[in-house]
């Protein structure tokens, strides 16, 4: 027991590492909803600046301890300043770039000074031991943890007992609130940055003596404390600190008893995954709009600029040197891998950092296969596809409860725990030698050593074929679906599009992408390293498409020569002497300005500057809506008759009482209106009838049949359709593509068709008379995020109607629109309901246009109906004016004065 103790004391010190750090990253994101990944790179740096200044200048340790904390914090304010102030708006995405590059350009600024080389550097902390009880605890562990706890208990009183403290807790719950009370976000983010950062530099300086001091192993573990801030959901001093505690003596206990390499080491980022799986919802709640991502590429394709490249590739094969082309092919090699980023992010917005880890298992089961079992590499290349895909949809499972910056947290931790436990152990890679394979099919050998112009063909090749599977999805019924889910989940499934079906098929063919592309990068001088396979280079590579352009088939290759082993390291080695030391330092630093100044990257600067050269304007397919004869505009097949019963339903969000036993009936051919003031509980009923509420009591049946567990893909296919109060629209996609996604076949075969041959836009006979009821004619062509406000609200309903649903939500259909386009919409929705047969439930704040529009009127108050009947009989019940005007009752109230 007393054994057991020691090695617990021992990883006080791992905690006091966690614990500072995470402490940190909360302070940050408390302040500016920023969460740092380059936290552990400026403490890295304030340690070397502190090792600079007392061990090679001979300062005092308090004195250089002051100067490197100082000078942490003054970084971490012009970061803010200069740098995340500018992307308050940007999307998730952007903001974990930002940092990314800062990351990449910190590591590289350590390396190109003090090189890779470990420093051991001495301790200002007592380092004997006491011997309560006979358990040795050494004394610096003790006072790093005592340091560790002191600053979370006052970190935890300043911030709930000070008015910074409440003035950062108000700008993390509405920046734009706290604003307007007189709180500055940009004052608040800065000074949290300033001691985030300090706090790092702080962390680092205390803590190198025991870790030792070396580029990239600070960052590693720092990246560790991200789960003990995860615990503490970001916001929580004391729990982030007993989360350390736990995985700090946890993970060392381990490492002593456990004889599995790397499985101790791994346990924070198992944690990470865990916590998010746990934590995280299937749908994002109501109130998640996604941020503008980059634009993603329209997937056409130009013969004759494949054909140019193809010839282009012959020729460099031909003319130029062994060295150069082979760093060409290694260049097509990593582009092919980069264009995994393109499917997962650029088209369905899933921010994965675990692409590389993921890529090196296929190589590594390949390798394998090869060297141990004496496979031929053409079935063992496929096996080590299909391993990887299998993979890939295990990794997609937590980002069917997880998104955004939550799932780069998750991918992160898998895959650097696979990177530990796999990778790092040199039973499982071939030795220290690392494995040895031939590339070679039927006698042709395409060795990049021996054969380079073979091996840039077999690359290029490869590289040209995946990228029009990438287009060819792009153009097709499953580009639409990707997009669509990218933009805005909760619109998607609406539409019945399955979320969970679209990211586990996005996250399986990246990983077959990824692995491709790393089996020939990785292959190319016939012994394979698989210790190059960490989360640190999937993130540089992850930056580098970013650059090229993330949403575009052409990106890779236009970002993949600022990478190690490509055409910029031969041309820093043979050209510019001595450059290629500086390629990371190079890639960071364009990262970060990328972000800043083109976050659509080089690939579509080029697409608009060859349409201008061409003079080729892309020309869209588009329905003929004038072609239509007079008989097929008044000919129109009514929908499905359907009844919509909801049977005494409660909504409950934790003790609030949101929807409170309510009953109603909507019929076909009917239009029920809900009103009541602001926090009713309307827009919950319809989440509830829609399945993006949790139902606490009651039932849901549509058509007779129950549907009140049914998922909201479920209950759209169903036949009920919804148009958001907030629009939700498809923001990347145009307004045809908005109102076609509403009709696209749920086949799953177009997954398999869509590579090959990708579905043509089809206009059902729904597609054309809600483009002609809505008179959206002139509109089709327009990206949804460019209409103005009225028109985009028209194209929402446009598009839940297109489908034709059996019932159909309207929540505040009205808003924002003129007083003509209201009077319009009015005779438009009694069409529906009229001549479509559709059963409409209605929300409005504008009583006037409920009274013209419903048959039947309900009024919600408190989450309870308080009336219900026609409207005539509602609009004077006493109970409603009580509700309304909280005074005595009149005997007949003007339906202007009742307005929620």
């Amino acid at each position: 027991m007393s054994a057991l103790l020691g090695v617990a004391v021992l990883g006080l010190g791992l905690s006091a590492l966690y614990a500072l750090a995470s402490l940190g990253i909360v302070l940050i994101y408390r302040g500016s909803g920023v969460i740092n990944f380059a936290h552990g790179a400026i403490g890295l740096c304030a340690a070397y600046l502190w090792f600079e200044l007392h061990v090679n200048h001979g300062w005092s340790y308090p004195v250089a301890l002051l100067v490197a904390v100082l000078a942490a914090a003054a970084a971490g304010a012009v970061i803010q300043l200069g740098l995340m102030r500018r992307l308050a708006s940007a999307s998730s995405l952007a903001r974990t770039i930002a940092t990314l590059g800062l990351l990449i350009s910190l590591q590289s600024l350590v390396i190109l000074r003090y090189g890779t080389s470990v420093n051991v550097v001495p301790s200002a902390l007592p380092t004997r031991a006491w011997t309560p009880g006979g358990v040795a605890i050494p004394q610096d562990r003790a006072i790093l943890i005592g340091i560790a706890l002191v600053l979370s208990a006052g970190l935890w009183w300043i911030y709930r007992h000070t008015g910074f403290g409440r003035a950062t807790s108000a700008v993390a719950e509405d920046q734009t609130l706290s604003a307007a009370v007189g709180v500055s976000p940009d004052v608040v983010a800065t000074v949290n940055w300033a001691l985030g950062c300090g706090l790092a530099a702080l962390a680092a300086v205390l803590v190198a003596p025991i870790i030792t001091l070396q580029a990239g192993g600070m960052t590693t573990l720092v990246l560790a404390a991200l789960a003990a801030a995860l615990i503490a959901e970001f916001r929580s001093f004391p729990i982030a600190f007993a989360a350390s505690l736990v995985l700090g003596v946890g993970q060392t206990i381990l490492t002593s008893y456990m004889t599995k390499p790397g499985l101790a080491s791994a346990v924070p980022f198992l944690v990470i995954v865990l916590v998010m799986i746990v934590r995280g919802r299937a749908v994002p709640l109501r109130g998640h709009v996604a941020s503008r991502l980059p634009v993603a590429g329209t997937g056409r394709v130009r013969p004759w600029l494949v054909v140019a490249g193809v010839a282009a590739v012959v020729v460099l094969g031909t003319v130029l040197s062994d060295a150069w082309v082979q760093s060409f092919g290694a260049t097509f090699a990593l582009s092919l891998f980069m264009l995994s980023f393109v499917v997962l992010i650029g088209y369905v917005g899933q921010i994965s950092l675990a692409q590389w880890p993921l890529a090196g298992f296929g190589a590594w089961v390949a390798g394998r296969l090869v060297a141990g079992q004496g496979m031929p590499l053409v079935p063992a290349i496929v096996i080590g596809l299909l391993a990887t895909v299998v993979l890939g949809v295990v990794i997609a499972l937590p980002a069917l409860r997880t998104r955004g910056i939550n799932l780069a947290i998750v991918t992160l931790g898998l895959g650097t725990a696979l990177d530990l436990m796999l990778f790092q152990n040199s039973a499982y890679t071939g030795g220290l030698m690392g494995t040895s394979v031939q590339l070679e099919i039927g006698g042709w050998n395409f060795d990049g050593g021996a054969h380079p112009a073979r091996y840039l063909l077999v690359c290029a090749g490869a590289f040209v074929l995946v990228a029009l599977v990438v287009t060819n999805l792009r153009r097709g019924l499953v580009g639409r679906r990707m997009l669509a889910v990218r933009t805005n989940e909760r619109a998607a499934a609406a539409l019945g599009i399955g979320v969970r079906s679209v990211k586990l098929y996005a996250f399986a063919v990246a990983a077959g992408i990824a692995a491709l592309g790393a089996i020939l990068f990785s292959f190319s001088v016939g012994i394979v390293d698989y210790t190059v396979f960490s989360s640190f280079h999937s993130i540089l590579y992850l930056g580098l498409t970013f650059v090229g352009g993330i949403g575009f088939a052409t990106g890779p290759l236009l970002g993949s020569p600022l990478a190690p082993g490509t055409v910029g390291t031969q041309f820093g080695t043979t050209v510019l002497s001595g450059l290629a030391a500086y390629l990371g330092l190079i890639g960071g630093v364009v990262l970060i300005l990328s972000v800043l100044l083109n976050q659509d990257g080089a690939a579509k600067e080029m697409a608009q500057r060859l349409r201008h050269l061409t003079g080729h304007l892309r020309r869209r397919k588009r329905p003929d809506t004038a072609a239509r004869t007079a008989a097929e505009k008044t000919i129109r097949t009514r929908v499905g008759p359907l009844t919509l019963t909801v049977d005494r339903l409660s909504v409950r969000y934790g003790d609030v009482l949101a929807v409170d036993d309510v009953s109603l009936t909507v019929e076909p051919g009917r239009i029920f209106g809900l009103i009541g003031p602001n926090g009713a509980g309307k827009t919950t009923l319809l989440d509830a009838v829609t399945g993006f509420a949790r139902i606490s009591s009651g039932r849901v049946a549509l058509g007779g049949k129950d549907v009140t567990r049914s998922s909201p893909v479920v209950r759209a296919r169903a036949g009920i359709s919804r148009a958001f109060q907030s629009l939700e629209l498809f923001e990347d996609l145009t307004a045809l593509e908005n109102i076609v996604a509403a009709t696209d076949p749920t086949s799953r075969w177009c997954y398999l068709r869509d590579l090959v041959y990708p579905a043509p836009l089809k206009f059902s006979a729904g597609v054309l008379d809600a483009i002609g009821e809505f008179h959206l004619d002139q509109d089709l062509d327009h990206v949804a995020s460019v209409l103005p406000y009225g028109r985009r609200r028209l194209l929402a309903i446009a598009r839940a109607v297109a489908g034709g649903p059996s019932v159909l939500l309207l929540d505040e259909p009205a808003a924002g629109l003129s007083g003509e386009e209201r009077r319009e919409l009015v005779t438009v929705v009694r069409r529906l309901a009229r001549e479509w047969g559709m059963a409409i439930l209605l929300i409005e704040h504008d009583v006037e246009f409920v009274l013209d529009t419903c048959d039947e009127l309900m009024v919600l108050n408190f989450g309870r109906a308080i009336s219900h009947g026609p409207p005539c009989q509602v609009r004077n019940d006493p109970a409603v004016v009580e509700a309304y005007l909280g005074g005595e009752t009149p005997v007949s109230v003007p339906s202007e004065v009742i307005r929620p």
